[in-house]
């Protein structure tokens, strides 16, 4: 039997479900079927009519008919969450004062039919639940979120503007800016989509293994060059000693592909997104060996962003999006709030995935693959600060592993690409916490990195790339 099962039903007693997931049987449920689909019926009518007739009533109900405007949406929604938490949940993601004030301040927009590209991980969360919960619609946007193959693809797609925006790696917009492995195109980070959330995953037979030390000659796999996960993993193994330009190979796959190439032997591990961490518990190939929150918790992953050209030419448009992504963040960044989520994007169109791998992700209660059962609240979160110390630290691993030659200009770079300044004026439109500063300290495996002497942190590791 798998040792992958959901946590949540640890102490409740084993039975057999219908397919329907109640807790009775088939023949049961056809005998309940009617009376409790009216009965079902009746009481979203009546969460319907109590939800409308609360104060402010018209402009309550059209909010979230706005939000949900597919009705069978709407009331599995209030029927999952109730009128009480339902009221509480719109009301501190949407403000309907502060919504009512932007509706006459704002401009018109420049562009309402938009492309926005994503690859199909759980970093994307606020971009893509952003779309079946109608927050776009609601800016007054018709977004079209289409899942993406590759990171390569996304860049591509970004810079030949078959995309408006897109779902981007954190590091992405600052190695395309500069031009790193592309033509240069100033492109913009608007948020960061989320942070921790990622892991080092490795095939079952290492499982005794667990010393990187001893992983010389390994072949793993990182998603993309310009990423946290290629930094971090870099930076991980080089704590151990081993040099990741000739200890290992490290290879570049594409999320999706990573867990069958871990089954199929291909690779001994990977530091990469999820779901594809906690599929391959779910698919008893590989197990969490640690996650990356451990080597720097609240690090950022992925990120919401476009090129200067688009917002220089969309300045309207581009705010809406902005709000649309950012009210999403603070909806996917409330733990009560996860559960929801994970059925809101399970489906084939956004990651299709099993829904109790991406509630295992999100609630961070999971299967590690060794037999245990982890509570880590925070493995994955979705604060959206675009802090520019951040973009800092990226810019020293790229200088440390060769991909920057020579001086960088850090503060310049880090304050071009990440909208740090845009990013806490539309927090305070939507009545969101706007933290202070721009150049937070933080520590990357137990070391402080000081974000005003970047230079001196990129020259001081003993293993880098020789100049």
């Amino acid at each position: 039997m798998s040792e992958y099962f959901s946590p949540y039903d640890a102490d409740r007693p084993l039975q057999l479900k219908c397919s329907c997931g109640r807790d009775h049987s088939a023949a049961e449920h056809a005998t309940e079927l009617t009376a409790e689909g009216a009965a079902q019926e009746l009481r979203t009518r009546s969460l319907s009519a109590e939800f409308e007739s609360y104060s402010n009533a018209f402009v309550e109900a059209s909010l979230v008919k706005a939000l949900f405007p597919q009705d069978a949406v709407r009331r599995n929604f209030l029927r999952a969450v109730g009128k009480g938490t339902a009221m509480a949940a719109i009301s501190s993601v949407l403000p309907i004062a502060s919504l009512q004030a932007m509706a006459q301040e704002k401009g018109s927009l420049e562009k309402k039919d938009l492309k926005v590209g994503f690859i199909p991980i759980t970093c994307a969360t606020p971009l893509i639940m952003a779309h079946p919960l109608g927050f776009y619609r609601q800016q007054g946007l018709n977004v079209e979120v289409t899942k993406t193959a590759g990171w390569a693809l996304i860049r591509d797609k970004m810079l030949n503007k078959e995309y408006d925006a897109t779902h981007f790696l954190s590091p992405m917009p600052l190695a395309i800016s500069m031009g790193l492995g592309s033509t240069a195109t100033p492109m913009n980070v608007a948020t960061i989509q989320n942070v921790n959330g990622q892991a080092i995953t490795l095939a079952m037979k290492h499982k005794d293994n667990r010393d990187p030390k001893n992983w010389k000659g390994f072949k793993l796999a990182v998603p993309f060059d310009y990423s946290m996960h290629n930094f971090l993993l870099r930076y991980y193994l080089a704590e151990a000693g081993l040099n990741p330009d000739t200890d290992v190979q490290i290879r570049v796959v594409p999320p999706p592909e990573m867990v069958a190439n871990l089954r199929a032997g291909n690779i001994d591990g990977y530091l990469g997104p999820d779901p594809f961490n906690q599929r391959a518990v779910y698919d008893e190939v590989g197990f969490i060996h640690l996650l990356t929150k451990d080597l720097w918790d609240g690090h950022p992953c992925c990120a919401f962003g476009t090129s200067s050209e688009f917002i220089q030419q969309n300045p309207n448009t581009f705010a809406a999006l902005y709000r649309s992504v950012l009210t999403a963040a603070a909806m996917a960044r409330d733990p009560k709030n996860r559960e929801l989520i994970a059925k809101v994007i399970a489906p084939q169109a956004y990651l299709n995935q099993p829904e109790i791998v991406l509630s295992q992700v999100l609630t961070g209660k999971f299967a590690d693959g060794l037999g245990n059962i982890k509570n880590v609240p925070d493995r994955a979160d979705f604060d959206p600060m675009p802090w520019q110390s951040m973009a800092v630290w990226m810019l020293t691993q790229m200088q440390r592993w060769g991909y920057i030659k020579g001086e960088v200009n850090y503060k310049q770079i880090a304050e071009k690409v990440f909208l740090l300044t845009d990013a806490k004026k539309r927090m305070k439109e939507l009545d969101q916490k706007v933290p202070e500063g721009a150049y937070p300290k933080f520590k990357v495996m137990g070391r402080e990195f000081d974000p005003a002497k970047a230079a001196d942190y990129a020259k001081s590791f003993a293993i880098r790339k020789a100049v």
